[in-house]
Order: structure tokens, then sequence, then C-alpha cells
């Protein structure tokens, strides 16, 4: 990053408004080149959120252009109908213009956002796991280490680690190994296929409940605008009940982009997650896609090691940090 000292007037802080969105994304490219948005994710992922509050994305202004930004939100309301967290607060992201670096701008900015929230009650910080909308796991700690020391100055301490992880599926194809144990499965009395409208009377409570309330919005939204039920694989144990499923493209219409994907709990270690993992890649394949890729596993987790036994690599690492008051 940038070592130039700003010099001039000082940016005024202030509310995000209308007419700042074009200036305030031409600052985030500038400031953020490892992750440019667009505004199309910009209106989806902070405009259209259900606790958007224009108050908590705070704006460094000068003469008019957004030179800064940093974003806090909290939960207004419940996420699917669980605790409303009245603890708990986030800042999703937060930049300085380069020239405008060096003079202090991006503490302001982070301060002012942390007493935007504390205002609000909010004695527990995340930077930045928040759902439904985060814009990244957390803090690519390699890529911005200028942030990192800030977040760190502020009392900012690292919670745990999320891998973003990448394959090819250039000449993929479904290994053999994992095809014979499919098989030992079905024989065994397992199914695997396409889910029909019915069965996501099954699927959804099982994202919610066994997992996250955020899996399960995120596979009605998808099908809600118009995803093809073939994106999904689903795997039902001998009795009949929902064992687990895996898909793509759940995710901003990104065909490209992997899961969300379960097992159901007691049928971990069977091997069906690794079944419905390569099922699902080989129909991704099929519609010609080039590679698949997701943003948050742990490296350690065993997800990370089914990851990385089917020829997932990782390309990022994202620190997930946590301020807490005293």
């Amino acid at each position: 990053m940038s070592a130039t000292v700003a010099t001039g007037p000082r940016p005024a802080l202030r509310p995000f408004r209308r007419g700042d969105g074009p200036s305030l994304l031409a600052a985030w490219a500038r400031s953020a080149p490892d992750d440019p948005i667009s505004a199309a994710r910009f209106r989806t992922l902070v405009l259209l959120d259900p606790h958007f509050d224009a108050e908590g994305l705070r704006v460094a202004d000068l003469g008019g252009r957004v030179v800064g930004a940093a974003y806090a939100v909290r939960r207004r309301t419940p996420l699917a109908g669980g605790d409303p967290e009245p603890a708990d607060g986030w800042i999703l992201f937060f930049f300085v213009d380069p020239p405008h670096r060096r003079a202090g701008l991006g503490r302001r900015l982070l301060t002012d956002a942390l007493d935007w929230l504390r205002g609000h009650g909010r004695t527990r910080i995340g930077f930045a796991p928040y759902t439904p909308n985060y814009v990244l796991p957390g803090l690519d700690r390699a890529a911005y280490p200028e942030a990192d020391r800030l977040l760190t100055a502020l009392g900012f301490r690292v919670r745990y680690e999320a891998a973003a992880m990448d394959r090819s599926l250039i000449g993929y194809r479904v290994p053999d190994a994992v095809r014979r144990h499919q098989q030992s499965l079905e024989a065994r009395g397992f199914g695997f296929g396409t889910p029909c409208d019915d069965d996501l009377v099954d699927l959804v409570p099982l994202a919610a409940e066994e997992f996250t309330p955020d899996w399960a919005r995120a596979i009605r939204q998808c099908l809600a605008g118009g995803a093809p039920l073939d994106r999904i694989v689903i795997a039902r144990a001998p009795d009949g009940r929902l064992a687990g499923w895996a898909m793509h493209g759940a995710y901003d219409g990104m065909t490209e982009r992997f899961g969300p994907f379960g097992v159901r709990q007691e049928l971990r270690g069977t091997g069906l997650g690794k079944v419905l993992l390569h099922l699902t890649l080989e129909r991704m394949r099929a519609l010609g896609v080039h590679g698949a890729w997701f943003l948050w596993t742990g490296e350690a987790s065993p997800a990370g090691h089914l990851y990385r036994a089917s020829g997932f690599t990782t390309t990022r690492t994202f620190a997930v940090l946590e301020w807490e008051a005293e």
C-alpha cells in the first residue's frame, strides 16, 4: 500500500446519503484492488439488506466526494426467528482512498462506526462474519496489512481463521473410488438424485436446524429467484429420511460457487459427504464450469480435510476478528 502521507483539508465524517454510491464504489476499487465490488452486488449486500441503516454506513466526505467508508450493522429483527443478538454488531468493511491515508482517517472511520454500534447497546463487535450479507468472511491480513495493524490497535482480536478454496474442473471426472462408494451406499438403500418440489419440505428445515438459518435462506432465495432444482443433489437414507445435500450457484447466481453442503450429524463418517461433493462437481462440469470455489471453511475441520482430499487448495485465508467492550 502507498506510504504517501495525506495533506490538505480534513474530510468530514457523516452517514451515507443519496448520490454517494458511484463515488464510494470508485474509492473502494482503488482502496481494495483484490476485492472490487460491482454496483449490483453493493445494492444486494448492503442497500437491500433488511438490517441496513444509512446512519451505520459512515463515509468520509471531502468536497462532496467519498474518500473512505466504514460500514456498521446491527440486527433490528431476529434472523429466521432466532435470537436477535442484542449485544452483537458487525463491521463488514472499511477503506481509505490511498491518497488520503496516513493521516488517521482509517482510525477516525472505525472509531465512528464503533461508537455508532455502542450507541445502540452493542458490546461485542465482529469483523466481519455477519449473515445474511457478509462481503468477505473476515480480513485477508496478507492483502491488507495496514488494516490488520489498525484493527489490532483498536482492540480487535482473532477468533478463528476461515479458508477460501478453489479447484479446477477442467478434465474433471468422478474418481473411481468415489463411484464405487456411491454404488456401495446405494446397495445399502441410500439414494442420490435431484430433489423435487416436495423434497424442499425436508431440505430447508435440515439446513436451518442442523446447520444455520442462513443456509436455509440461501436455498429458498436461489430457488425463488429461478435457479433450477438440478443445482442441488440430495441423499436419502434407507429409512427415507433426508440424509444430506450439496449444491452450487446458491449465491448471486454464481454457478461456479460451491455450497452450501451438509450431511445429517448421525450419518457423518459414512462417506455420504464425499459422494455428494463429487456428484455436484460432476454437474458443474457438465454445465461447462471451469472451476469450483467457496469462501469459508476451517482448514483443520473435517470439511477442510474432505475438500483438500478432493483436489481443493487454499487460495486465501481470512481472520475472523472480534472486539468486546471492557
